[in-house]
């Protein structure tokens, strides 16, 4: 694979990851209450309980998306313009 098909890849796996992030993160601001409720009652759990399971969640996936997504689509950048 050559360096410019390698960055597209990075470019969009960044691009497609971080808007589902910033997605599940406005879904939790905007609809916290009922998502709280939902999971409380399926899975017997209090609302602090799930609330700190999405918020761990969710942090897990924030350092997943800057260890594989966007620091190897910089150094790609990086290593790019050396050319």
């Amino acid at each position: 694979m050559d360096l410019i098909k390698l960055k597209a890849f990075f470019m969009w796996c960044t691009i497609i990851n971080g808007a589902l992030l910033i997605l599940s993160f406005a879904g939790v601001v905007l609809a916290s209450e009922m998502a709280f409720a939902m999971h409380s009652r399926l899975f017997q759990i209090s609302p602090q309980s799930v609330a700190e399971s999405i918020y761990l969640l969710l942090g897990l996936y924030k350092i997943l998306w800057f260890g594989f997504n966007l620091v190897p689509y910089v150094a790609v950048v990086i290593i790019s313009k050396d050319k």
